[in-house]
């Protein structure tokens, strides 16, 4: 495991601000794995990653898919890595037994949701236990990111 980024969502919400991230991952030639809690929220990334910007396109679909090998991004509930990622997406508090295996880990979670900000403090501590490099990254009033640890 090489590094662990803690997105706190506090202005956008997860469907604003995953993509952004995603055109990143993508245009660094990288692939991603994105873990989400419940097959519904899935599903609405699923859409959210093929309709918020025309212009754009993210390679990508969800467990079940014909081709996942194919994806570059995959999202699922669980913890495969069938596309063969070097970056893992957690979202909202969501855990994986399978960190160590990538290169950088996306953490976002929920920042009006006091569960998973309790919840995403608590994996902060195991994380920093681990000694693995980390940074923590908050939204700017106007959009964009901003490291503040």
């Amino acid at each position: 495991m090489a590094e662990i980024r803690f997105y706190h969502l506090q202005r956008q919400t997860l469907e604003e601000a995953l993509p952004k991230l995603m055109e990143r991952v993508v245009g660094a030639g990288l692939r991603a794995v994105v873990k989400l809690p419940a097959r519904g929220l899935m599903e609405t990334v699923n859409k959210v990653l093929w309709d918020y910007d025309p212009a754009s396109f993210l390679p990508h679909d969800m467990e079940g898919c014909d081709s996942p090998e194919e994806q570059g991004i995959y999202l699922t509930t669980g913890d495969e890595n069938p596309n063969g990622a070097t970056v893992l997406v957690l979202v909202d508090a969501v855990k994986s037994p399978n960190v160590k295996d990538y290169d950088r880990c996306l953490y976002m979670f929920d920042g009006r949701d006091e569960g998973i900000v309790a919840a995403a403090r608590e994996d902060w501590k195991a994380f920093k236990d681990y000694g693995v490099d980390m940074s923590y990254w908050q939204q700017r009033e106007l959009g964009g990111w901003e490291q503040k640890a």
